[in-house]
């Protein structure tokens, strides 16, 4: 683990869905947000192994996920009110890079996650196209106001026009689409992990034609860069979200 991160205990400040997912609010106490694309190991209570998620707002004095409650796990954070307490390690991996000179914020379902917070460190309030399943997933739209939105997570890749420094992150099939029509994208990609910062080897990704651990390689990657996106440890495989 690496030496300046180490877990910590905080508090729920609070909840609210936003369409079918819950943005979760916890204290910040001593947790730096990190960089957009960073993300957090949240512990999900009563299960066996933590949960990773994206940062997706830094207000003042806090830290806030949004959660897709699709799973055991993923239920148990969602069912959380305010003074429960979590165990919460991060911000691990690589982030996106801020130096682009006309940012588009491409995102896919719950892959809208970290967009929120990179909108707002980049500034201003960069082009965001959207894409989801359904009308009442595409309410999430709202952390993003001014977004265009479509109701399908890998045709949203059909409003992409040249010239744009791409900004992904989303189900596999998009962040692929967007690959091909992008190369100089950066893309943040999805893997089960049970530690977050390498030991376990559960999020194992191809990349530049080796394996490598996506929490420390990525999660936010060159397209050009990425191959294939496959779990190594079995046992994962089947890990309840």
């Amino acid at each position: 683990m690496p030496s300046s991160v180490s877990p910590s205990r905080h508090r729920v400040t609070g909840s609210e869905w936003v369409g079918p997912y819950t943005l979760l609010r916890l204290e910040r106490g001593e947790l730096e947000p990190g960089a957009p694309g960073q993300f957090f190991m949240l512990e999900a209570p009563g299960r066996l192994l933590p949960r990773p998620f994206s940062l997706c707002l830094a207000p003042p004095g806090e830290l806030a996920f949004l959660v897709d409650p699709i799973g055991p796990g993923t239920e148990a954070l969602c069912a959380l009110g305010p003074g429960d307490e979590i165990h919460v390690l991060g911000p691990l991996g690589h982030g996106y890079r801020l130096d682009v000179e006309r940012p588009l914020l491409v995102g896919g379902g719950i892959g809208i996650a970290p967009l929120p917070y990179l909108a707002e460190q980049l500034g201003g309030s960069p082009p965001a196209l959207l894409g989801f399943r359904s009308d009442e997933h595409a309410e999430a739209a709202a952390l993003l106001p001014g977004s265009e939105v479509v109701v399908d997570p890998v045709l949203v890749t059909e409003l992409i026009e040249p010239g744009y420094d791409v900004m992904a992150c989303g189900p596999e099939p998009m962040l692929h689409a967007v690959a091909a029509l992008c190369p100089t994208a950066q893309l943040a990609w999805e893997a089960r992990m049970a530690c977050g910062y390498g030991a376990c080897y559960g999020c194992v990704v191809e990349i530049d034609g080796a394996l490598k651990r996506l929490c420390l390689e990525g999660p936010v990657l060159d397209a050009a860069r990425v191959t294939k996106v496959r779990a190594s440890n079995k046992l994962l495989q089947g890990a309840e979200a």
